[in-house]
């Protein structure tokens, strides 16, 4: 995905999630909330890492170099996300009936935009 690619997010792209969407009010990732958000601090400092080499004039390969780990390191939270979603919000779906066939489809979805990057 080039720059400008990643720059425009469609509506369809980030689908918008109202409150009965997730009438439960706990998601799957509840158990974990800090842990995820030290995480993802770790991975905002490794972003604004990359923005300080680009302004010292790293060389270029360097660069690539830490946005490949930079890559990885939020695939790899996704993942746990994805797992953490279908562990708790897909699992309760399926043992209550409710909702099985959408959140499968959703979930499924989630899979499918994580394949494309």
């Amino acid at each position: 995905m080039t720059t400008t690619e990643a720059d425009q997010v469609t509506p369809e792209a980030v689908p918008a999630v109202g409150p009965a969407d997730h009438e439960h009010g706990v998601h799957g990732y509840h158990k974990q909330k800090d842990e995820h958000l030290k995480r993802l601090r770790r991975i905002e400092g490794q972003i604004r890492g990359l923005q300080r080499m680009v302004d010292e004039d790293v060389y270029c390969i360097d660069i690539l170099t830490q946005v490949s780990a930079s890559t990885k390191a939020l695939q790899s939270f996704a993942l746990q996300l994805l797992e953490e979603h279908l562990r708790h919000c897909v699992a309760d779906a399926a043992a209550t009936g409710e909702g099985i066939d959408a959140k499968v489809e959703e979930a499924t979805k989630a899979i499918a935009r994580m394949m494309r990057t």
